[in-house]
């Protein structure tokens, strides 16, 4: 069915106007198919990206494609934040709808900022098992190699010892024999 260009602007006008409606109660009301009045208002933020930021011209073609807000730069991201910080409620609204944005990406985009503004925490928990065993397993080394080589000077010293004062005198001989 062909509707006319009237008719889809009044339709595209009240899911994005200043009181906006979904697309499936528009659909429920207006006996449109919702798909229908979604691509409509698809194509209706195309045009007007098109006249306004957020325009990405491919460089192969003429033709120019919004470009998704998960594409836009960290600069991009953090100007439209601050934008949509100094809004009101009602504002902030008609704000997203212009920008294609969702009230969703401008608060995981906020908790990334401020993220990214945290001092770095060493994250001990979030080692592997098997970094941390290994870990483990060195430390044990090292102190097993410690004792080692404590009992090697001890036996070294003990030779050195006898050496001086001759292999057992008659006291110490005496005493291992009983």
């Amino acid at each position: 069915m062909r509707y006319s260009t009237g008719f889809k602007a009044r339709m595209v006008q009240r899911m994005l106007g200043p009181d906006p409606i979904s697309a499936n109660k528009l659909a429920d009301e207006a006996g449109v198919c919702q798909s229908t009045l979604s691509r409509w208002s698809r194509e209706a933020s195309d045009e007007v990206n098109k006249r306004g930021n957020g325009v990405q011209r491919s460089s192969d073609s003429n033709e120019s494609r919004p470009i998704r807000p998960e594409d836009l730069p960290a600069a991009e991201k953090l100007r439209l934040l601050r934008e949509a910080g100094e809004l009101s409620e009602e504002d902030l609204g008609a704000f997203l709808r212009r920008h294609g944005l969702h009230k969703a990406q401008l608060e995981e985009w906020n908790q990334m900022a401020l993220q990214a503004l945290q001092k770095p925490k060493r994250a001990r928990s979030s080692q592997s098992p098997e970094v941390r065993r290994i870990r483990e397993l060195e430390r044990e080394l090292n102190r097993k190699d410690r004792a080692l080589a404590e009992v090697t000077a001890l036996l070294a010293l003990k030779k050195k010892l006898e050496a001086l004062w001759g292999e057992e005198d008659e006291g110490t001989a005496s005493r291992k024999e009983r």
